[in-house]
C-alpha cells in the first residue's frame, strides 16, 4: 500500500538524516567533530538537484528527485551537499570557490561525487548518455549481438548471446592493461529489510561472469521507515550497465516463469526460492561451459584474477567490509530441477528502444 504524501515525505527526510549520519561516520574524528547535523528539506525546484545553505544550516533536495528516483541517486546528491557542508567547516575555506580544493578534499573523504548536482542529471541519466555515445566500436558490436539474441531460433539466439559475452570478456581483458580506468557504483533492486537467498546467488553470478564487484550496503527503506540493505555493484560504466541489465532481465524472467509454474499448485514461498535458485544454477552451468569452450586456459585465468584498480576503488569507497557466510540448502528437489531446466535454456537478449525516445530501453520478452 502506498504511503500518503505527507507520511512518505517524513520518511524520506528521516532517511536523509540517516544517510547523513552514515556518511559522516566515515570521517576521521577531527573532521566528524566539525559536522553539526543540519535540517533537511524537499524543495520544489527543477533548477538544482540539491543545495547546502550555511546560513540556515540546511540541506535541501529536489522534491522531484526524492520522490521519483532510486535511493542511490538521492544518496549521491545528499553526499555531494554534505561535502559542501564539510568544506565550509574546514579551516581556510572562506575564500575558496564553491567547488574548490576544500570541496574536492571533502568529496574524497565522504566518497561523494563532485559532479552529482553540478551536472543537474541523476546518475542513471548520465549512464544512459554514456551508453548512447558509445554505440560504436566493440560496444556497438556487443549491443547488436544481444539484439540478435531475440531470434526465435533458440540455437541462433544462444550463439549470439555467448558471442556477445566472449567479446565483452576480451574487451575487459584489454581494458585491464590501461593505467587508469573510471569506475561507478549502482544499486540493483530496492533497499529492503530482508532479501531472499536467490538474490545473493544472482549477485554472485554477476561477480563471476560480468566483471563487477558487489557489496551489500546499508540503505534506508523508505516504505518501512528503517535502514535495510541493498546490493551495490561497482565496475566500469560499460560493465555496470550490462550487469544491471542482466540482473533485471533474470529477475523478470524468473518472476514470469514462477507465475506460470505455480498456477493451480499449492506451493509455498520456500519453493519459489528453490525454483529461482534452480534457474540461476542452470544458467550458470551454461555460462561455465561456454567460457570453458571458447577461451584458452590463460584467458580463463585472467578473467578470474583480481582487478587491482577496481579493488582500490572499492577499498576507498567501503574501507570496512566483512564477509558473511549464508547457509541454507534447497528443500524441494523437483522444483529446483525444473528451475535448472529453464535456466539452461535462458538467453539474455537486448531490449528494444521505445519509439521517439532513444534513451529508454524496454526488456524484451524473456
Amino acid at each position: 500500500m502506498a504511503l500518503p504524501d505527507q507520511a512518505r515525505e517524513r520518511r524520506i527526510l528521516l532517511g536523509l538524516a540517516h544517510e547523513w549520519e552514515l556518511a559522516c561516520s566515515q570521517l576521521a574524528p577531527a573532521y566528524r567533530a566539525r559536522m553539526q547535523k543540519p535540517s533537511f528539506r524537499l524543495a520544489d525546484t527543477t533548477r538544482l538537484l540539491g543545495q547546502w545553505s550555511p546560513a540556515r544550516r540546511e540541506i535541501s533536495l529536489s522534491r522531484q528527485l526524492a520522490e521519483n528516483h532510486p535511493w542511490d541517486e538521492i544518496r549521491e546528491v545528499l553526499r555531494h551537499e554534505t561535502a559542501h557542508q564539510l568544506a565550509d567547516a574546514m579551516p581556510g575555506a572562506d575564500n575558496q570557490p564553491p567547488h574548490g580544493p576544500a570541496f574536492q578534499q571533502a568529496c574524497l573523504m565522504l566518497r561523494a561525487d563532485p559532479s552529482a548536482t553540478t551536472s543537474r542529471r541523476p546518475l542513471r541519466t548520465r549512464l544512459k548518455k554514456h551508453e548512447a555515445s558509445g554505440r560504436g566500436g566493440i560496444h556497438g558490436r556487443i549491443h547488436k549481438l544481444l539484439s540478435l539474441a531475440q531470434s526465435p531460433n533458440r540455437h541462433e539466439a544462444e550463439a549470439a548471446m555467448l558471442k556477445a559475452h566472449d567479446l565483452m570478456t576480451r574487451h575487459h581483458l584489454d581494458a585491464l592493461q590501461l593505467k587508469q580506468r573510471d569506475f561507478v557504483s549502482l544499486f540493483l533492486g530496492q533497499p529492503a529489510l530482508r532479501h531472499f537467498r536467490e538474490v545473493y546467488l544472482l549477485a554472485n553470478l554477476l561477480q563471476d561472469f560480468y566483471f563487477v564487484q558487489g557489496i551489500w550496503v546499508s540503505a534506508f527503506v523508505v516504505a518501512k521507515g528503517k535502514p535495510g540493505r541493498v546490493l551495490e555493484i561497482s565496475g566500469t560504466i560499460a560493465n555496470v550497465q550490462h550487469a544491471a541489465y542482466v540482473f533485471d532481465f533474470i529477475r523478470r524472467f524468473t518472476e514470469r516463469e514462477w507465475t506460470s509454474y505455480h498456477r493451480g499448485r499449492r506451493l509455498k514461498r520456500f519453493q519459489q526460492t528453490d525454483f529461482a535458485i534452480g534457474i540461476l544454477e542452470g544458467f550458470r552451468s551454461k555460462l561455465q561451459t561456454a567460457v570453458a569452450n571458447t577461451t584458452s586456459p590463460d584467458i580463463r585465468a585472467l578473467v578470474t584474477a583480481d582487478d587491482p584498480q577496481l579493488s582500490r576503488y572499492l577499498h576507498h569507497r567501503h574501507p570496512h567490509t566483512q564477509t558473511i557466510q549464508r547457509g541454507g540448502g534447497r528443500q524441494d528437489a523437483a522444483v529446483y530441477q525444473d528451475g535448472c531446466a529453464l535456466g539452461r535454456d535462458l538467453v539474455i537478449a537486448r531490449g528494444i528502444h521505445e519509439a521517439g525516445n532513444t534513451s529508454r530501453e524496454r526488456l524484451p520478452p524473456a
